[in-house]
């Protein structure tokens, strides 16, 4: 198991909706994952996804801080020793999508 954090400055619940957005799922989730079907707390900011018949999993929880922006951490299971890069690469590619959702918006 590997984790990764990162911050920025977008509303936690944009953060959320973006990465639990089917149509924007693929552009962060590992590969292994997306066959997973991704389970969502909306009200707790939490969704976490099981990919059936292997190890992976992923967890992600998104955070308010104080100055208006959202503070994100993903647990990912699967990927052996590649675990952690692969953690810290879906939430770059998290972070892109959630600045693509707001240009767009």
């Amino acid at each position: 198991m590997a984790y990764a954090e990162q911050g920025m400055s977008a509303p936690p619940e944009v953060v959320f909706n973006t990465a639990i957005d089917p149509d924007r799922v693929g552009a962060w989730l590992p590969e292994p994952l997306l066959s997973a079907i991704g389970n969502g707390d909306t009200a707790r900011l939490r969704a976490r996804w099981d990919a059936p018949d292997t190890d992976w999993s992923a967890e992600l929880r998104v955070e308010p801080v104080d100055a208006g922006g959202a503070r994100l951490r993903l647990d990912l299971a699967g990927g052996g020793q590649e675990a952690g890069r692969l953690a810290e690469e879906a939430l770059t590619n998290l972070v892109r999508a959630v600045a693509d959702n707001l240009q767009a918006g």
